[in-house]
Order: C-alpha cells, then sequence, then structure tokens
C-alpha cells in the first residue's frame, strides 16, 4: 500500500514548497490584503487566525486534498464511532465518548457505553457533593480539607492544568478543599505536603490506569504509611488499619481488583476503561481533582465544551474544520519547510501549564517512526513541542525565535474578555488595562515575527545585529473568554489536530511502546541497583554509574 509521501497531493505540494515556501510572509500580506478574513475561522467559542502561515489559498488547497487522500474523513468517522483505531493495541480510542450528554447512544462491540460513562459522573458528583459539604470526614471524624493527587504523565498534567487554568470556577459558599499534585517519584514533591499538612484532614486520590505505574505507587506507599503511623499509632480509640485507608483514600484504574488489592474501598473506586489513553482521560474519573476545584456543573460544562467540539469536529467540512485546518498547518511547517520545532505560548497566567500538557499530548502520540503498516517512515512525523508563558517567554527565549537560526513555528493563545466581573471600579479598570497590555504583546509578536525588520519604522539603515528577518510562520487562538466551556473546546481542538495529523502520517497515536519499554528497563536497572546482581550484563556507562551508586551508599 503506498504511503502518503506517494500520493498526487504530496508531490504537489512538495513543488509548492519550492515556490511558495521560498516567499516572505510580508509579501504575502502586501498582495492579499484580506489574508486574514480567507485564513479564519470560528467555532466552539474559539476564532483561529492562520493567515501568518506561510502559504496561499492554492497551498491549502492541495493540503486538504492531502487530508482526503490520507482518508481524515473516513477516519474521524471510525475514531467517534468506536471502531479499533488503536491498531497495535486492538481497541478503540474513545475519550470522547466521556463527554456524550447523557440523552445519547454510543454502541460498541453491543454495549451502550453512555450509560456506564454517566455512572461514574453521577459517583463523581456524589463524592464531590461529601467534600463540598464538609462530609467526606476523615479517620479521626474532622473534615477532609486537602486532596492531593497522586498520578504521573495524562493522570496528573490534564488535571493540574485544568485546575490551575479554572480556579477562578470555584463554587462559593463550599466547605474548602485545597487540591494538590504529586507526580514525581522521587518524593521531593510528596514529601512537602507530608511536612505541612495535617494528617487527620488530608485524603490521597491514586489515579494510574494500570495501577501498577511504579511513580504513583511508591509515593502512594509513603502517604500510606505516613497516614497508618500518625492516626494508627496514635492510638486514638476505634482507630484503625481498615478506617484510615477507607477514609483517606480514593482511587481511579481499569483495574478495581488492584485497587481493591492495595486497600482502596469498592465504594471509593471511579472506574477508568481500556479504550481510554492516559493523556485523553481528564474527561473521566481522573478529572475528580477537577470538579472538587471547580464543582461538578463547572465539570459538565468542562465537558460539554469539548463536545462542542467534537460534533464540529465530525460534521464541518474539511475547508472549515478547525482541528483539520490546524493540523494541515502544522504539517505544511514539518514535512514541506522543515519546520521541526513548535512554540506554546499561552498569553494568559492561567494557562501556566497548558505547553507541558500538550508536550504530552503531542510527542507521546505522534512520536513515531512506525506507520500502522509496519514500515519506517521516510518522512518527518511530531516536531519538537515546547512552550511557556508568552510575558514570561518574551525574556527568556524569542531572542532565539526573533534572531536565531532556528525556524520555529508558533501558536499564540488568549482570551478576549477578563476582569469584567471584578467588584471595585477602580481595580477592575486596572486590571483590564493590563489585559489589554497583555493582548498588546501577543499580537505585536506575532506580528514581528512575521514582519522581521518590515514592523519597525526607523530613518536610515539598521546595524546587522539589530535585524529581524522575520518570516516565523504562527497560529493566534483567541477565546472569548476562558471558561470551562472554551477550555474544554481548546483541550478537545489539540487533541483532534493530533488525531489528523497521526491519520495523515499513517501512525498510531493511541500507544507509546517507546514509554512501556522505558519503564520496563528501569524496573530491571533498579533490580540490580538494589540486589547487585546482573552488573556484568550492562554496558560500560550504565555498570559505572551503579557502582558509583553503590559507592556512595557505602559511605553513607
Amino acid at each position: 500500500m503506498p504511503t502518503i509521501d506517494q500520493t498526487q497531493a504530496w508531490r504537489s505540494l512538495q513543488d509548492k514548497a519550492q515556490q511558495v515556501g521560498q516567499r516572505h510572509l510580508c509579501d504575502m500580506f502586501r498582495q492579499d490584503q484580506g489574508r486574514f478574513a480567507t485564513f479564519s475561522r470560528e467555532a466552539a467559542g474559539l476564532k483561529l487566525d492562520l493567515s501568518k502561515q506561510r502559504w496561499d489559498q492554492d497551498t491549502l488547497a492541495d493540503l486538504l486534498r492531502l487530508a482526503e487522500e490520507a482518508g481524515v474523513p473516513a477516519a474521524t468517522q471510525r475514531l467517534l464511532a468506536g471502531e479499533k483505531v488503536n491498531i497495535s493495541e486492538d481497541r478503540p480510542a474513545l475519550h470522547t465518548a466521556l463527554r456524550l450528554p447523557a440523552d445519547a447512544t454510543l454502541v460498541v462491540e453491543g454495549e451502550d457505553l453512555v450509560p456506564a460513562v454517566h455512572a461514574t459522573l453521577d459517583k463523581m458528583a456524589t463524592m464531590v457533593e461529601r467534600f463540598h459539604s464538609g462530609q467526606w470526614r476523615g479517620a479521626t471524624g474532622k473534615p477532609i480539607r486537602d486532596v492531593v493527587n497522586l498520578g504521573v504523565g495524562g493522570s496528573d498534567l490534564g488535571p493540574l492544568m485544568v485546575t490551575h487554568a479554572l480556579a477562578d470556577y470555584r463554587p462559593q459558599g463550599t466547605h474548602p478543599v485545597e487540591v494538590h499534585f504529586a507526580s514525581t517519584m522521587d518524593g521531593s514533591q510528596l514529601v512537602d505536603y507530608l511536612t505541612r499538612f495535617d494528617p487527620e484532614t488530608t485524603l490521597f486520590v491514586l489515579s494510574s490506569k494500570s495501577f501498577t505505574t511504579i511513580d504513583t505507587l511508591s509515593n502512594a506507599n509513603t502517604a500510606r504509611d505516613w497516614l497508618l503511623s500518625r492516626l494508627v499509632g496514635s492510638r486514638q480509640e476505634g482507630v484503625d488499619h481498615e478506617l484510615v485507608l477507607r477514609q483517606h483514600f480514593i482511587g481511579v484504574s481499569a483495574s478495581p481488583e488492584k485497587m481493591a488489592e492495595w486497600g482502596i474501598a469498592c465504594d471509593h473506586q471511579l472506574e477508568f476503561w481500556e479504550w481510554v489513553g492516559g493523556r485523553y482521560s481528564l474527561w473521566g474519573g481522573i478529572g475528580l481533582p477537577i470538579a472538587l476545584v471547580i464543582g461538578m456543573e463547572g465539570f459538565r460544562a468542562l465537558l460539554a465544551g469539548a463536545h462542542t467540539m467534537d460534533v464540529h469536529f465530525q460534521k464541518a467540512p474539511l475547508a472549515d474544520n478547525l482541528p483539520v485546518l490546524l493540523a494541515l498547518a502544522g504539517i505544511w511547517n514539518n514535512n514541506f519547510l522543515d519546520i521541526r520545532a513548535h512554540s506554546i505560548l499561552p498569553y494568559d497566567g492561567r494557562l501556566e501549564y497548558f505547553a507541558a500538557y500538550l508536550e504530552q499530548l503531542e510527542m507521546e502520540s505522534n512520536g513515531k517512526s512506525v506507520t500502522n503498516d509496519g514500515d519506517t517512515v521516510d518522512y518527518s512525523t511530531c516536531p519538537v513541542l515546547w512552550g511557556q508563558l508568552g510575558p514570561n517567554a518574551q525574556h527568556a527565549f524569542y531572542q532565539l525565535l526573533h534572531q536565531g537560526t532556528q525556524a520555529v513555528e508558533c501558536d499564540f493563545i488568549a482570551p478576549l474578555a477578563r476582569y469584567e466581573d471584578v467588584e471595585d471600579p477602580a481595580t477592575r479598570e486596572h486590571l483590564m488595562g493590563q489585559h489589554r497590555l497583555t493582548l498588546a504583546n501577543c499580537f505585536a509578536q506575532s506580528r514581528v515575527l512575521m514582519l522581521g525588520d518590515d514592523a519597525i519604522a526607523e530613518d536610515g539603515p539598521r546595524p546587522e545585529h539589530k535585524r529581524y528577518r522575520g518570516n516565523q510562520p504562527s497560529t493566534t487562538l483567541l477565546l472569548e473568554r476562558l471558561t470551562p466551556e472554551t477550555l474544554g473546546a481548546l483541550i478537545a481542538l489539540y487533541e483532534h489536530k493530533v488525531f489528523v495529523q497521526a491519520t495523515i502520517w499513517g501512525i498510531n497515536p493511541f500507544d507509546q511502546w517507546g514509554v512501556e519499554l522505558g519503564k520496563k528497563i528501569a524496573n530491571e536497572t533498579r533490580d540490580i541497583i538494589e540486589g547487585r546482581q546482573g552488573l556484568d550484563d550492562m554496558d560500560d556507562s550504565t555498570r559505572g554509574l551503579i557502582e558509583a551508586t553503590w559507592q556512595a551508599s557505602r559511605e553513607r
């Protein structure tokens, strides 16, 4: 079967890259005064501006043809219908099912998935209500005040990102519950909480799809021992091992047996399905920390916003489809303009963790070099993706963007409105002024990246060290406001973008065998370090590092 780079559309785009790709964005804007209208689209509370991409209408037409030849429309329907699009693991990828409304129906292999999804949401709602009413009490009878989420990867990055982004949406008049996150296996995050928190009012959420993730379980075992030593060890009347585990732990996993074996009560378990990948899982039980921060009403609004984008993705023509267009811009830059770096630049402090979230979503999904047919790809797939809050990045790595030797594609993300609900008029005006300043920086930076020296009006020649080459492509994404609905739509937009690109590249975005290999080798190496056997099988470098570890242990 021919690969995508053997299609007519791919060859046509290669020719286009030799022509359009050599033109400067300045010239494109001079020749087409209506680029913004031509290359902007709106859906689900988002406006997508692709006018600063280094393409023209003919290029976009070829890219849309490429999407057709790659089978993107049919692949989209297979994804949303629950077909087995995760080829290597022989199962569907149904994160979109987690945000279907209760009256929807999705039958997969003879079972309607929607009732089970909403049963879990209802169970979450009951849990959240107990916390917010002060009725979830620890083993000594005191209401829980601190909840620590123990997870890693998608069980950490998604909930962490969303709780930070939507902290303004905390429900009023509820019992105060603070949510915290610990993911590092070295215990450095956890130890900070254990030295500050009251064990009587602290609960831990163990989030692990397999419930075998060593990072999470190492933290969980430490947390369990900390609670038992302080609560059972204090010999308070009626407080025993079972009660502590019951009142201070919630589990979220696809393995209820392992949760129960560890000690988590059955009615304090939330279901996680095999057909949901970890990095796509914040929409279900893994999102419990989100619901604890913004309430179940806010959580359901997050799901509704994502579902709105799902419907748009399924029904909008390719030429007006936001995920498809965003994906095609990336394909054009990566595969035809040879731009292999992509920076995510939110201009809103609430989106501080959005770039880190996308790093996993994109690079774990599409960091692949073998097609679904088992062939080694001979074209680039996922670019290196990183980012930071735009106002901070301006003082960090924008120097490279403006005057460095690397071509970088950038996504600028900002809400149009903020602070209208601040009660004090003077404070509101000051804050709204700061927001206008933030938007000005966002728009100015993308403009200078595009125009280079043409953005600067100066008399006389400029010395070379002050020259800006410009011609750096960027996308701007504007949200009407940052709300649960628009954040849900924004996340879903990038999820579907990843799927479209994977479809075009002919790779599976829903497995992560490289990650699994790393875990396996890490466990084997740990056994060697602890057992001091098997060292002769190691390479010289690893052998030297392990011996250095042993030497340090002897010296202590």
